[in-house]
């Protein structure tokens, strides 16, 4: 037997396939769009753009944005009753309320 992988990617087929319509990169604004500090966001990875991207255990966790670090954002979280901090690019975070799924 030959024994399977554990990489960054690894087992997040589901997480990471976009419908057929949704497919390549996002438009500008994802890219540009800023959070203030203080402010809810989720973490909702892109697939198409692997750069800064957070851990896939993290896809869906609510965050409040604690501070800038150059292109991205630092956003911490309660994990388990731990509190944990993260390093996302824009694109991988969006505010709360907004995108599928919303009402």
């Amino acid at each position: 037997m030959v024994k399977s992988s554990k990489g960054f990617r690894s087992r997040s087929r589901g997480t990471f396939t976009k419908e057929a319509r949704e497919r390549g990169l996002p438009s500008l604004t994802r890219f540009l769009r800023p959070f203030e500090v203080g402010q809810k966001v989720v973490v909702n990875i892109e697939p198409s753009d692997p750069h800064g991207q957070p851990h896939p255990r993290y896809q869906g966790r609510v965050c409040t944005v604690v501070a800038r670090v150059g292109r991205a954002y630092r956003v911490e979280f309660l994990d388990g009753g731990k509190r944990k901090q993260l390093i996302a690019n824009t694109i991988h975070l969006r505010p709360t309320g907004v995108g599928k799924g919303a009402a």
